[in-house]
């Protein structure tokens, strides 16, 4: 087929990319280099022959126009803004990417028929209330201009699928991590501590270090966001991936490092949109697409921590 993947520099989307490579697709990417690096795909590229990579931004129509001239089968919209404080503290730069670059790549989504797979996130929920988890029809409460945005493009992807019958699919990971992730301030949590760990510096904790996280490797996120595009059974749902498992934050740190005075808390950046509780409900992901994830996160930390040490400079 060919495929289109926005933001695919990123660090979820060179993985959807190297997955897609290996089922022998073409595969297009779409990326502005704000959150990715072409240094992410440089190794894809050089191994496999069927990967073009476009300079760009989502926001750019003509641009977008001309890209669109292929015929593409599914376009995985992985491009976005990330950062949280970012967003609270300049909600127009990510509306803009976030809700109106999601309107531009869709709506060319609908002049050619090709699927949209849109990566949504955990962030929209409210907290976990059940130890059951997450399910899809969970409440959504979206406590930051971030998750905001999320949610809106949600809403317009899914009107496209009920106005105008696009195939359109909402995915919700949980909290990603591994390889190629970010290990500075913007990256996830667990980079961030393995980094600071072998830098012998202490892992700071926002607050009391009790809030709950849902860690899925990598490798387990971007086989779920690749099999969504794959089906037609995805058409017009929500989908939650997560482990199924749910740690503090306080305990994360503690797996990583060997004592307690490793670890400092500190006070939160942005206590007002943190939410207390992630824990998914995967069930209707193994039900629609017989998936699971397989990687423990005690391996997961060990894979991320080598490719950390090898990639530190």
């Amino acid at each position: 087929m060919n495929i289109l993947v926005t933001g695919g520099c990123g660090f979820i989307g060179r993985w959807v990319v190297k997955q897609l490579a290996e089922d022998h697709h073409k595969i297009w990417i779409l990326d502005n280099l704000s959150n990715g690096r072409i240094e992410n795909i440089k190794e894809l590229q050089d191994n496999y022959q069927n990967i073009t990579f476009v300079g760009g931004d989502i926001k750019n129509h003509i641009l977008l126009q001309n890209l669109f001239t292929i015929d593409f089968d599914i376009c995985y919209h992985l491009a976005a803004s990330i950062n949280v404080q970012d967003s609270i503290n300049n909600p127009k730069m990510t509306f803009d990417n976030d809700i109106v670059g999601t309107f531009n790549v869709l709506n060319q989504c609908k002049i050619k028929r090709t699927k949209f797979v849109y990566m949504s996130t955990c962030m929209v929920y409210s907290m976990a209330l059940s130890v059951n988890g997450i399910k899809e029809s969970h409440p959504t409460c979206p406590s930051s201009p971030y998750a905001g945005a999320k949610l809106a493009g949600e809403q317009i992807a899914l009107s496209y699928y009920h106005a105008y019958g696009l195939p359109v699919t909402v995915l919700r990971p949980f909290n990603t991590y591994g390889p190629y992730q970010k290990k500075n301030s913007e990256g996830g949590v667990i980079p961030i501590f393995i980094k600071r760990k072998l830098e012998n510096k202490p892992l700071l904790i926002y607050g009391n270090g009790t809030q709950t996280r849902d860690f899925l490797y990598v490798t387990d996120c971007s086989d779920f966001v690749v099999k969504t595009g794959y089906s037609n059974k995805t058409n017009g749902k929500i989908i939650n991936a997560g482990s199924g498992t749910d740690i503090s934050i306080k305990n994360l740190a503690k797996r990583i490092v060997d004592t307690k005075d490793q670890i400092k808390y500190i006070p939160h950046i942005h206590p007002q949109s943190e939410i207390q509780k992630l824990l998914s409900d995967n069930s209707f992901a193994k039900k629609v697409l017989n998936w699971e994830p397989h990687i423990s996160l005690k391996e997961g930390i060990q894979l991320t921590q080598n490719w950390i040490k090898e990639n530190m400079v």
